[in-house]
């Protein structure tokens, strides 16, 4: 199969196996949201790299940004009146921030909502995309463009857990640093999320 399949597989198998995982859909997680809380809809690009050993492409937002300035992410962004759904957005704000053409990345699928606490309903886009393409990043909007293994990046040992009090209220938070790239907050939770579904045991990753 290739990685892009295995990824699906995964995916798909992990919804069989729902009371076996822990997802974090919020860093509030002692606040009850109402199912029908009004948000920002969002959506990120995971871009996986297929390499023989395969990788994940970040960014690190320029320091000048308005928010979240210096923070690791994935491309993406909020949900446009003119995209079509949460794939459309991440596929979009990838070319604009990287330059990733769309047609250069093969869906795998959509996973866990994640609400954060700023009111941005995240939907995670996962794709497979070739290596070495001729990315652009857009200098407003990113600093930098780094790849981190994808054993590294999906294993939940690799991170630790946080917390500190933010406008009144208990915020909870994972960490991990590769190299001196920091990533935390809504990204690393979820990448933890994403890495209950992947079942690193069974993927092929070196091939």
């Amino acid at each position: 199969m290739t990685l892009a399949e295995q990824l699906r597989v995964s995916l798909e198998r992990s919804r069989h196996r729902e009371h076996e995982t822990t997802i974090y859909y919020s860093d509030m997680r002692d606040t009850e949201f109402p199912a029908e809380e009004p948000g920002v809809d969002a959506a990120v690009l995971i871009p996986v790299i297929a390499r023989p050993e395969p990788t994940v492409l970040l960014t690190r937002r320029n320091a000048d940004m308005s928010s979240h300035a210096g923070q690791v992410a994935f491309p993406g962004g909020k949900v446009d009146p003119d995209d079509d759904g949460p794939v459309s957005t991440a596929l979009r704000e990838a070319e604009e921030e990287i330059g990733l053409k769309p047609r250069h990345v093969e869906i795998v699928g959509t996973t866990d909502l994640y609400r954060t606490g700023t009111g941005f309903h995240i939907t995670p886009v996962i794709g497979v995309i070739p290596p070495d393409l001729p990315l652009a990043p857009h200098e407003a909007e990113v600093a930098a463009i780094f790849e981190v293994p994808f054993d590294v990046l999906f294993t939940p040992a690799n991170y630790s857990e946080k917390s500190l009090e933010w406008q009144g209220r208990m915020r909870h938070f994972f960490e991990m640093y590769w190299e001196e790239q920091r990533i935390w907050g809504a990204t690393a939770a979820i990448i933890v999320n994403l890495a209950q579904r992947f079942d690193l045991g069974r993927l092929e990753l070196d091939r």
